[in-house]
């Protein structure tokens, strides 16, 4: 594991070295994928799939063979089932949209947890407004755990679809994903799984979770910004129409009637970011060169020594005390901000996130504006955290 392919890292912010703790925002990218990302601009950029010329069929050999290796990476059946999108948000509003309108109908109700990021909240109310279903949400308790014990309750016969997310942005907690799948298939509901902040912290396996939908971003696994991608099983992505229309989702198209090409190019309307695509193939194999096993297991290091350093400050708050909880640890101040706080760290060359972190429902529910939140990935150092808890210790002191 070797911090030294992130060349971001040898920043300095106001003359210090730069402390970059804000990886459940965005991952930094190794000199491999910003190469992969030059080398492609400089040698084979062209628009895909529609060209005879050698630059076309160079491109699309390279969006496909990244296909290829994402497929093999989640454990997908089919290339098929596997759509490039933007991003995680893109790939859910794609399902809410296409999946609302061929099997969303009035008084139906679609499942979402209290500890969604909005992008799995906002694009199944409107659904439900257009649709005038009903939105239910299961919720979580003092430690931040799914109340898994009314799952049952919440699943019924009018339930449509289950969105859940397998990480919480803001808790670190990781879902019982495997309990909610199996329990929702026992009545014949599909399920999505925001797998957004879980693909840099475990192995996924598309297959040994039997979900029907897992929507992930590449930039939160060192790839770039601009690429994610959307897994739905061939069944319920033949039955769905187009998100979105254009070129290359269509087969044949005149002024009386248009019909829609085959999967997965029915879902990738107009040209994709081809560069991206490709960067999120070496990100894949970088990844895999080292082990996700082994950048998990010094995650959890990371994470557990933070707790422990930052555990004798005085009126330290924890939010999310699950069991099982990947490397994302949120925390206030008493009787502080944590904007103010936030900008002292950021003062000292340490990047945290402040604030909400796109999960409104959650401070809601806490009864607090949002929290200070520091999220881990395998190129930080004990060091670093040393440096981090000295700095809450400073601004504390500061601020009281």
């Amino acid at each position: 594991m070797n911090r030294d392919d992130f060349p971001i890292l040898t920043r300095t912010i106001y003359n210090r070295p730069l402390v970059y703790f804000d990886n459940a925002a965005t991952t930094q990218k190794p000199q491999q994928v910003i190469d992969a990302l030059s080398f492609y601009y400089a040698h084979f950029n062209s628009n895909i799939h529609r060209g005879v010329h050698a630059l076309s069929q160079e491109a699309t050999a390279l969006f496909e063979e990244t296909r290829e290796c994402v497929r093999k990476y989640i454990n997908a059946p089919s290339n098929q089932e596997i759509i490039f999108t933007r991003g995680t948000t893109e790939s859910i509003n794609l399902v809410a949209s296409s999946f609302g309108k061929a099997f969303i109908n009035e008084s139906d109700e679609i499942l979402i947890t209290e500890m969604e990021h909005h992008s799995n909240i906002v694009p199944w109310q409107l659904i439900c407004e257009e649709k005038k279903a009903k939105l239910k949400i299961l919720p979580f308790n003092d430690k931040g755990e799914l109340c898994m014990d009314l799952l049952d309750e919440y699943l019924t016969n009018k339930t449509k679809i289950v969105a859940v997310a397998h990480t919480s942005n803001t808790l670190g907690t990781i879902n019982d994903i495997q309990t909610i799948i199996q329990k929702a298939h026992l009545k014949n509901i599909p399920v999505l799984i925001d797998g957004a902040q879980a693909m840099s912290h475990e192995k996924i396996d598309v297959q040994a979770l039997d979900c029907d939908f897992f929507a992930f971003s590449g930039h939160k696994m060192y790839a770039p910004m601009g690429v994610g991608v959307l897994f739905g099983k061939e069944k319920w992505l033949n039955a769905m129409p187009p998100y979105q229309g254009g070129g290359e989702m269509v087969q044949h198209v005149s002024f009386e009637k248009t019909t829609y090409n085959e999967l997965p190019y029915k879902f990738e309307a107009g040209t994709p970011s081809v560069g991206d695509v490709t960067g999120l193939k070496t990100a894949i194999e970088y990844i895999e060169g080292i082990g996700i096993e082994k950048i998990a297991a010094f995650q959890q290091e990371l994470l557990q020594y933070a707790v422990q350093k930052l555990s004798p400050i005085d009126g330290i708050e924890f939010y999310g005390t699950a069991p099982r909880k990947a490397a994302i640890l949120s925390f206030n101040l008493k009787g502080i901000h944590p904007y103010d706080v936030g900008a002292i760290l950021d003062q000292l060359g340490i990047a945290v996130r402040t604030g909400h972190h796109c999960t409104q429902p959650i401070m809601t529910k806490l009864r607090i504006p949002g929290t200070i939140r520091a999220s881990f990935a395998f190129y930080n150092s004990f060091e670093e955290i040393d440096v981090f808890v000295d700095a809450v210790a400073k601004a504390k002191e500061m601020l009281s």
